[in-house]
């Protein structure tokens, strides 16, 4: 199957490369390697959007709540990753990221997850209504318009926060 068919769907994706470093003592690359994969195509996604600018005065900015991953294929070196982001539901507090990782050399998912992000005040160190920017933002990469959902359907943990 074609890369591009197996991150169809997703609006932003970005390349990087498995370094030596990124193996562990079995020779593969190590699980947690694939949460800064996730992380790296969700700092894309948030530059595209303009989340991170947004925060700017307000003290309001972006925070992880929640994340997760099923690993499908070990990584090795060499080889190359495609990581693509998407965001898949729009709570009152937080939105739902999914993130699907491709390897280059296997043409195969090896990794899929999710992120839950919150709106966080750092000012007053708490979760904070979604801005409608937010929102907006996002509906426009996503191509939709994201009417918001309870964050308990989410099934998030963005109420932890």
């Amino acid at each position: 199957m074609a890369l591009d068919e197996l991150l169809q769907g997703f609006p932003v994706v970005v390349t990087v490369p498995v370094a030596w470093g990124d193996m562990d003592a079995f020779q593969h690359v190590n699980n947690t390697r694939f949460f800064r994969y996730f992380e790296d195509a969700r700092i894309a996604y948030f530059e595209r959007t303009g989340v991170t600018d947004l925060s700017g005065t307000s003290g309001v900015g972006p925070i992880v709540a929640h994340i997760s991953a099923r690993f499908k294929a070990p990584l090795t070196y060499p080889d190359e990753v495609q990581v693509g982001s998407r965001v898949v539901s729009v709570g009152q507090h937080s939105f739902k990221m999914e993130h699907r990782l491709v390897s280059v050399a296997l043409h195969r998912v090896a990794a899929a997850g999710f992120t839950v992000v919150v709106a966080y005040d750092y000012v007053e160190g708490k979760k904070t209504l979604l801005p409608e920017s937010w929102r907006r933002a996002l509906g426009r990469v996503e191509n939709c318009d994201f009417q918001p959902i309870p964050d308990d359907e989410l099934n998030d943990g963005a109420n932890d926060r």
